[in-house]
């Protein structure tokens, strides 16, 4: 196992839960107590109307036992909501690793969540998610599942002590109704398949419209958390894959690929052989792993006979037999007015070839594996609807190009440079009316450096960047555009194979998180230095 990895498997939306702190003049190194993490991502909007709040959970994960309850909507606040708003609250105090969890309402997966490594002394975070797209699931009891798997021992003494609320804001004057799906479908009979989730979904008769969720994450500790740095097998390297480090999460519908996307490149609390990077500011998306969408209305047409139909989520490029990725999988539905079926069928399927390509070379004294990868899918379907025919089409693209270099046996520097690219179009239209097109432009960034030197000091310098550009048109008429940037840069180092009073760790980082929606502006950038905050700065120019 090469040092980056084996000190990888050895060792977002945090809001102000509690109070900022500033420190005029940070400590010289890490000491035994940090401020709590938190990041630059811009809070939840909420209606300004009463609301009612439920706590859902309740627990303190000390093993791998899942916590069960079930939960009633308020009878205070009834439906339809404006908004739902989920948030978890979490403390942890002593030695523990950072640790994945998710949290499933009626066998949904609605939030995914990694947790911040603790200081001696003790942290609390929160995070908050918009769960309002699962309204139609929340509106009825349902089964209450979460499991953040934990190890607790004479060593690893960190219990995660979690709360999990959901705040429910009822439509009221200016503020509507949200737009939601219909319904929101776990996948039945949900199974392994090597690296793949299969499972079945049988959709209403009038269904008109299909999203497919896959919470993708490679975890475990293992290569798969660390899928971008891993191989071909034929180079000297310690995480292996046959086709090298290309992924990509496809979904298919009764054999048919239907939807295509590039995992995000999380990187977890423990990450990049350096903790101290992450203990106040975390990475994007740490404490929010967001779902990959699917768009699957051309295939809704052949979906509404009441039959299960089979659904398969896989990750290509995971060596046979390798685990180590998690597919949480639902489906929202859209139904049409009335209760006479839909039908439909698919007008074009067209599945273009993956590209793959990585090579090896050896550049002053320097391994590298450069890799290029991509992939092309269009299809179109129509579904006969009350209101008339309505055709969809659905385009994707996905690429990822990266450098990855090490030196000699002990991989010592080792160092990448990758991106991954995600477009996505689709276009909605029927006769006689204006079509609707959503594009959306994805593109992740990870650039990072991790070496020890001759006095056995482990640094790391690390960029992660996640952004997106989105709209939506309705002929020549804009009706919605997001477009934001969320950056972490930081670099810190530690003394190895020594007790923790004498690492004499040091590290800055910056979190910056900026988005424009519809005219209106947020920017903020958050700066610390040795695990205190010494800068917070909100404000457009």
């Amino acid at each position: 196992m090469t040092r980056l990895t084996a000190v990888f498997a050895a060792t977002g939306l945090a809001l102000g839960a509690m109070s900022p702190a500033y420190a005029a003049e940070p400590p010289p190194e890490f000491g035994t107590d940090w401020d709590d993490p938190r990041t630059a991502v811009r809070p939840v909007e909420k209606p300004a109307t009463p609301s009612c709040t439920v706590k859902i959970v309740d627990e303190q994960f000390d093993d791998f036992t899942p916590y069960t309850s079930t939960f009633t909507p308020p009878a205070g606040c009834p439906g339809p909501w404006n908004k739902v708003v989920l948030r978890m609250e979490g403390k942890v105090q002593g030695v523990q690793y950072d640790r994945l969890g998710h949290l499933e309402v009626g066998g949904v997966a609605i939030f995914k969540t990694s947790t911040p490594e603790p200081s001696r002394d003790g942290i609390q975070w929160a995070v908050e998610k918009d769960v309002t797209d699962y309204a139609p699931l929340l509106s009825k009891p349902q089964s209450v599942w979460m499991l953040i798997g934990n190890v607790v021992n004479e060593t690893y003494t960190g219990v995660l002590d979690v709360q999990v609320y959901l705040t429910f804001y009822p439509a009221q004057g200016r503020y509507k109704a949200a737009d939601t799906a219909s319904d929101v479908l776990p996948l039945s009979n949900p199974h392994r398949e090597g690296s793949a989730i299969l499972g079945e979904v049988t959709v209403p008769k009038n269904t008109e419209r299909l999203v497919a969720e896959v919470y993708a994450t490679g975890s475990g500790g293992g290569c798969e958390e660390f899928w971008y740095i891993t191989a071909p097998t034929v180079v000297p390297y310690s995480c292996p894959a046959d086709d090298g480090p290309y992924r990509e999460v496809q979904i298919e519908v009764d054999g048919r690929v239907a939807g295509i996307a590039m995992p995000f490149p999380h990187v977890y609390t423990g990450g990049w052989s350096n903790p101290f990077l992450w203990y106040t500011l975390p990475a994007p998306r740490a404490f929010d792993v967001r779902p990959i969408r699917y768009d699957l209305t051309p295939f809704a047409g052949l979906l509404t006979d009441g039959q299960p139909h089979q659904v398969k989520v896989s990750v290509l490029g995971v060596p046979e037999g390798r685990p180590g990725w998690d597919l949480p999988t639902s489906v929202l539905v859209w139904r049409a007015s009335g209760n006479a079926r839909v039908t439909g069928g698919l007008l074009t399927h067209e599945v273009g070839p993956v590209a793959n390509e990585s090579g090896h070379s050896v550049v002053d004294g320097w391994n590298q594996v450069d890799t290029r990868g991509s992939h092309h899918l269009r299809i179109s379907g129509y579904v006969q609807t009350p209101k008339g025919r309505v055709v969809t089409a659905v385009e994707q693209s996905v690429s990822n190009s990266s450098m990855h270099r090490w030196v000699g046996d002990q991989e010592n520097p080792d160092q990448l440079t990758a991106s991954w690219s995600d477009s996505s179009t689709v276009i909605a239209y029927s006769p006689g009316s204006l079509p609707t097109v959503s594009r959306s432009e994805k593109r992740f960034v990870l650039d990072g450096l991790v070496g020890i030197n001759a006095e056995n000091r482990l640094s790391t310098t690390i960029t992660v960047s996640d952004s997106e550009d989105a709209s939506t048109m309705r002929g020549s008429s804009a009706q919605a555009r997001r477009k934001f940037t969320d950056v972490y840069t930081g670099e810190a180092a530690y003394n190895l194979g020594v007790p923790r009073a004498q690492r004499n760790a040091v590290g800055t980082s910056t979190h910056r998180y900026q988005l424009t929606e519809n005219g209106a502006c947020y920017d903020r950038r958050i700066s610390s230095k040795n695990g205190f905050v010494t800068e917070d700065v909100q404000g457009c120019d």
